[in-house]
């Protein structure tokens, strides 16, 4: 069962706390982010409740006079749960559950149940339940000596047994143990097919962005994925890696990955590492944003603030501002020319009605050429198995055939232009 009851759509009271530097705006604009977050759970907002404090309250995050109103608005909207913005430690937890009478849980836990909806793949589902369980290890509690087992054998004075509460960590603990073992299994698995798709030589290409940004309508706009889109938040999140053709006529891997969102829980990250590490070693990220959103640059960096956490944020970007046709219904098409006139370089696009794709995919070609060398190459006739690996591993733009050798110029990524360095000319 996760976080969040399926039999009906429960009634939620959502509860901001603005802390210096977070100011109202902010904090409101992230409050609409978890009220779509608790949509695609399967929930319904009721009420929301902002406030405005210097510091966390140590007991009850909000103070307890702040607690006890909200256990009153609860009880009047006949709300079951009362999700805060903000993560809660354990006792933050135990002592609001106690003050409201009611489940009270944080915004981790709601991405948490969503991810656990949405995982399909072995890996996916691994990956989400041993977050989970990262999550719910410290928040484990028990009930005193009522839940205890009875000490075996002579010597019983010396007391109650093994609590339930110990029992349930040990199981837990063990259960967390064993996903990090099938999970190293996987990670070496795909660590391998990474190996092999090198090998190939084939360039990659990851998108990244926001979570319902566009990028699993980009992937099937651009590669004919029939991966699964709608217009919720982390509506997939297993990836998906498909081959596509470039104007140019060169052949790269274009993968799909999990979308990122403001205050993405500590443990997805950890437990998604060995998928994100795909993103990592890509040749290029392009980065779809979303330019209907209310603030697309905070959305960009939230991104980013993902990407240095996972190693990524020295890979070259591509950056792609979607949903351009949704900006000019809105009557918002100037800012769709402000975005792009502040960040050099980026394409708009349309991934749902395809305008633009042309632009993105010579733009792709464009920087994945750039980051490669041009080179000329002298390879004697005898070497024919040099010519058609450069023909295979790089862009041959021209090629002479002289007396004794063949003369090309080759466009080439810098590992390979030091593989056939005897050949430089």
């Amino acid at each position: 069962m996760t976080l969040i009851e399926r039999e009906r759509r429960e009634r939620i009271v959502l509860v901001g706390v603005a802390v210096p530097p977070t100011t109202i705006d902010d904090a409101e604009s992230s409050l609409d982010e978890l009220s779509a977050l608790i949509d695609t759970a399967g929930a319904d907002e009721v009420e929301r409740v902002l406030q405005r404090r210097d510091s966390p309250d140590a007991a009850t995050f909000v103070g307890k006079g702040k607690a006890e109103e909200l256990r009153e608005i609860s009880y009047q909207l006949d709300a079951d749960t009362v999700v805060f913005d903000e993560e809660l430690t354990p006792a933050q937890s135990r002592n609001l559950e106690k003050i409201l009478g009611r489940t009270a849980i944080d915004r981790t836990a709601v991405i948490l149940d969503i991810f656990a909806q949405h995982a399909h793949t072995q890996e996916g589902k691994a990956q989400v339940e041993l977050a989970m369980l990262r999550y719910r290890l410290p928040r484990l509690r028990g009930k005193g000596k009522a839940l205890s087992q009875q000490a075996g054998g002579i010597g019983t004075r010396r007391g109650p047994g093994e609590t339930q509460l110990e029992v349930d960590r040990r199981r837990l603990v063990r259960r967390v143990t064993k996903l990090e073992a099938d999970l190293k299994v996987l990670t070496k698995n795909r660590r391998t097919q990474r190996k092999a798709r090198a090998r190939s030589r084939l360039q990659t290409v990851a998108l990244v962005g926001y979570t319902n940004a566009g990028k699993s309508t980009v992937l099937n706009l651009l590669t004919d994925a029939g991966v699964l889109v709608e217009d919720r938040l982390f509506a997939t999140v297993d990836p998906t890696t498909r081959r596509l053709e470039l104007p140019g006529g060169e052949r790269v891997l274009l993968s799909d990955t999990v979308g990122f969102v403001r205050k993405l829980p500590t443990q997805l990250v950890e437990a998604f590492r060995s998928t994100l590490e795909e993103v990592a070693e890509s040749d290029l990220l392009v980065h779809v944003v979303d330019a209907s959103a209310a603030d697309p640059e905070a959305q960009m960096a939230a991104v980013h603030t993902v990407l240095r956490e996972i190693g990524a944020d020295e890979v070259p970007e591509l950056l792609v501002f979607n949903k351009s046709d949704l900006v000019e219904g809105m009557g918002r098409g100037e800012e769709v020319k402000r975005l792009l006139d502040r960040h050099r370089g980026s394409v708009p696009l349309s991934a749902a009605t395809g305008e633009g794709v042309e632009g993105l995919l010579e733009a792709v070609g464009e920087r994945l050429r750039l980051l490669s060398r041009t080179v000329e190459m002298l390879v004697p006739y005898e070497r024919g198995d040099v010519v058609a690996a450069l023909h295979r591993q790089g862009e041959v733009l021209s090629e002479v055939h002289e007396d004794d050798a063949t003369r090309l110029r080759v466009r080439l990524p810098d590992p390979d232009v030091n593989r056939f360095a005897d050949f430089l000319a």
